[in-house]
């Protein structure tokens, strides 16, 4: 069954508001109406939830709680568009959280409509897309959201990665570098390597996006009608640590020896345990690679 119900601890993950704080706001102002189980444990619905998410973002703008706590729902959604600035992220985020939270392909896509209309695409990944991945990531592993919360918000993005891909590849010049894509074998976590085919599509080059688990000995099949490729992962999961530097030399030494290629590696494994190597071009983050490959396509 897909979570509905939140204790106060979960309210403190999403909105980021300690637990504390949360009691004395709805003790001293009745800002929320929980639930109590037979243990007098507070439950919190969906709208408990909203309401605090607009309530955290009001607060954290300069708002004093007494005055949100005078405001109907209304009031405070009137208050909200009062205080943004242009598109501000922080709101954006929590508006995508609610989505996911209530699994509304409308409110996503309708959000996201918005906020491009006014920002790029890169912009949109970097400052709402990375920063909301990397919090539901942490809420799931805590058990503050349900699996299925974060494979909805993840394939949303995936799906919105694929579609401006889409719009960009016909940009591609015949006679452009040709990179390839993929994610080693038992590696699933696809969307920085979807937005890095994204980009690298954007800057006027060629792609095969291979996708996730591709076993080493695939990758030689594809050098047999292919000729100077580059090739593109990202080490999220694996290969494990102890079997970074292996992969790399096994790279080399039997991918390589089936013709001229590279190969780029991304991903905070990667930065974090790989030091510097002639058998790969690492990139600590996903600027750093963006910058590359534009430079790439001015020469």
């Amino acid at each position: 069954m897909v979570k509905t119900q939140f204790g106060i601890k979960d309210l403190e993950n999403l909105s980021n508001v300690k637990a504390h704080t949360i009691r004395i706001w709805e003790k001293r102002y009745n800002l929320l109406e929980p639930d109590r189980t037979d243990t007098n444990i507070r439950r919190y619905d969906l709208e408990n939830l909203k309401k605090l998410l607009n309530i955290a973002y009001l607060y954290n703008a300069g708002h004093k709680i007494s005055k949100i706590a005078s405001l109907n729902a209304t009031q405070i959604q009137a208050l909200i568009k009062e205080s943004i600035s242009g598109l501000n992220s922080e709101y954006m985020l929590n508006v995508f959280k609610s989505a996911m939270l209530e699994f509304d392909d409308e409110l996503f896509d309708t959000t996201l409509e918005k906020i491009l209309e006014k920002k790029s695409f890169r912009e949109v990944f970097a400052e709402i897309f990375v920063p909301l991945l990397n919090e539901t990531g942490i809420l799931w592993h805590s058990g503050t959201i349900d699996p299925a919360h974060e494979h909805f918000i993840s394939e949303k993005i995936k799906h919105t990665i694929i579609g401006h891909s889409a719009k960009v590849k016909k940009n591609t010049s015949e006679n452009a570098q040709l990179f390839t894509l993929y994610l080693p074998y038992q590696e699933i976590h696809e969307i920085g390597l979807l937005y890095a085919n994204y980009e690298l599509l954007s800057a006027g080059f060629k792609t095969i996006f291979l996708g996730a688990n591709i076993p080493m000995e695939s990758l030689k099949h594809l050098l047999k009608t292919k000729t100077k490729v580059i090739f593109v992962t990202y080490f999220t999961v694996l290969p494990e640590n102890d079997n970074l530097e292996k992969y790399l030399h096994d790279f080399h030494n039997e991918v390589c020896a089936n013709g001229p290629s590279e190969l780029w590696v991304l991903g905070s494994k990667a930065a974090k345990n790989i030091k510097n190597t002639k058998s790969a071009k690492l990139f600590r983050d996903l600027k750093q690679f963006t910058n590359h490959i534009e430079n790439l396509s001015i020469i």
